[in-house]
């Protein structure tokens, strides 16, 4: 296509996108499902030019803003809390994932490598951070649940992709070295983290000396890409390295950012990542008639694949459902015996989890990534496009249902949440008076802002007096709005201190500290 043709394919994209979502929104289905299914409606259509996707390109545009804003908002008290659980689904699930899909491949087509099989179980092994993301935003669930869906999504794509580059090795060369691959292994994960540790704290260190909204929000979008890139320049992960800095970062804002650049970041990312991921959703529906071709078209794929597609998509949901059983059940009898405190998840929860384990772009750039002379290649394409449809379309979209019939919601959070809520209001209220009281307080007693200590009953007086005469209470407002800010600082320290002992969830402080910042920003506006 020309530049022009693509300018336009883009913005029919685009376009696309806003009625797929509202599509979504009415029939009450997690866009993603949506812009998936409109992307294969799309990819049949006659005149629709085919896609080809380049894994690499799509990893390094797409992936290092959506990880970013991912691991920006994460719960971090609860990510913290859970890691062990965390840990146990982003590495032991894959790990047994991929042994188990691998196994049942080889299993039904043993003409192909032993190797074969297992890189299309690494492949289809790690649940997508994108694909979580989008189906998880709409649903209410359990915080647990939530904080170990979200933690697992962000950082299992290290041991997936490791995984598959041994795999791939041993499929092209038929050999394979297990210290080799431990050491790859723990080089990528650790490498990562540094690599995002370092990139975060200097990111830090640079935002605290910017002043302008514009320059801090565009330093956030280079930080992401410098995370990613500079760790695979360096053969760790990227991922993990992005998603490391984007904790710090996340965990840093609150006294780094300012009110109005916190609330210009988070419009800015929200309206990125839909972008984002609503071009990646559509562009996997669109790939279908790529993926046709490769394997000579629709009736040779569903003729002879279906039965080892089928049952590797099976596999792929059983496995996850096993892994989550097995280690329930050993924490249960840990409990038992008294060698372990961590709470155990009941068998709803572990049906929750496992469901909701959606594959999304992740799996359709590595399938894609395989050499072109890679034995069963085209097969390999097929079934994880296959995995990406059920588990989004499927799984996505009966996820609300099935957690509403399993009855996951515990009653109690939410009136635990209005309560915390409440509790830490008054608490804000509270060192808000304290800072106006030592502001206000003259040397003879009396006090300087007895409006602000009367709940600002005399704001409309004063704001008709300045208008009367400005000059003469200039100086009056600028006092006035300078203490409003002293309580409102106040007011946000104990929020955080709050959040950082663990005595408010995420979901409070977040909503607290958004209303705090609005006042800020009136209140600086005024100055």
């Amino acid at each position: 296509m020309s530049v022009e043709s693509t300018y336009e394919f883009l913005v029919l994209l685009l376009m696309a996108t806003i009625v797929l979502e509202l599509i979504a929104r009415r029939l009450r289905l997690p866009p993603a499902a949506a812009l998936i299914v409109g992307g294969v409606v799309l990819a049949l259509m006659p005149g629709v030019p085919t896609i080809k996707i380049d894994p690499e390109m799509i990893m390094l545009i797409f992936l290092p803003p959506l990880l970013m804003s991912g691991a920006y908002f994460t719960v971090w008290h609860e990510f913290k809390k859970h890691f062990a659980e965390i840990a146990s689904l982003a590495l032991g699930a894959v790990v047994f994932t991929t042994l188990t899909v691998g196994t049942v491949f080889h299993l039904l087509l043993p003409q192909l490598p032993w190797a074969v099989g297992f890189s299309l179980g690494a492949i289809v092994s790690p649940p997508d951070a994108v694909a979580a993301g989008a189906v998880l935003e709409r649903l209410r669930l359990p915080s647990r649940i939530s904080a170990l869906l979200e933690g697992e999504s962000l950082v299992n794509d290290a041991s997936g992709l490791v995984l598959l580059r041994f795999a791939v090795a041993a499929a092209l060369t038929g050999s394979f070295s297990i210290p080799e691959a431990i050491g790859a292994f723990t080089w990528v994960t650790a490498g990562g983290v540094i690599i995002g540790l370092v990139v975060g704290l200097v990111g830090v260190w640079v935002i605290r000396r910017l002043r302008d909204s514009e320059l801090i929000i565009t330093a956030t979008l280079l930080l992401a890409a410098l995370s990613y890139i500079g760790a695979e320049r360096l053969d760790s992960s990227g991922v993990l390295s992005t998603v490391t800095t984007g904790l710090i970062l996340g965990f840093h804002q609150h006294e780094t950012f300012s009110a109005s650049t916190r609330v210009r970041a988070q419009a800015f990312w929200k309206a990125l990542v839909f972008l984002l991921e609503s071009l990646l959703f559509i562009l996997v529906g669109l790939s279908l008639r790529g993926v046709l071709d490769r394997i000579g078209g629709a009736e040779k794929g569903i003729g002879d694949l279906i039965l080892p597609v089928s049952a590797v998509v099976l596999t792929v949901i059983l496995a996850r459902f096993a892994w989550l059983l097995a280690t329930g059940t050993l924490k249960r009898l840990l409990l038992l015996r008294g060698h372990t405190r961590e709470k155990t998840s009941s068998l709803a929860t572990a049906t929750i989890i496992s469901w909701a384990g959606m594959r999304g772009v992740v799996t359709l750039t590595g399938a894609l990534s395989l050499p072109e002379h890679t034995p069963g290649r085209d097969v390999v394409l097929i079934a994880a496009f296959a995995v990406i449809i059920v588990t989004v379309l499927v799984q996505g979209s009966t996820l609300a249902p099935l957690a509403a019939l399993l009855r996951v919601a515990s009653p109690d959070e939410e009136q635990h949440f209005r309560e915390n809520e409440a509790s830490a209001w008054r608490r804000v209220a509270e060192s808000q008076y304290h800072a106006i009281q030592e502001c206000s307080r003259k040397e003879d007693g009396g006090e300087k802002h007895p409006r602000l200590l009367e709940q600002y009953r005399h704001r409309a007086e004063v704001a008709a007096q300045y208008e009367a005469d400005r000059d003469t209470h200039e100086s009056i407002k600028v006092a006035h709005f300078k203490a409003v800010l002293v309580a409102l600082q106040a007011g946000r320290a104990e929020i955080l201190h709050m959040h950082r002992a663990g005595e408010i969830q995420d979901r409070v402080m977040r909503d607290l500290e958004h209303e705090l910042d609005l006042q800020e920003i009136a209140a600086e506006n005024r100055l």
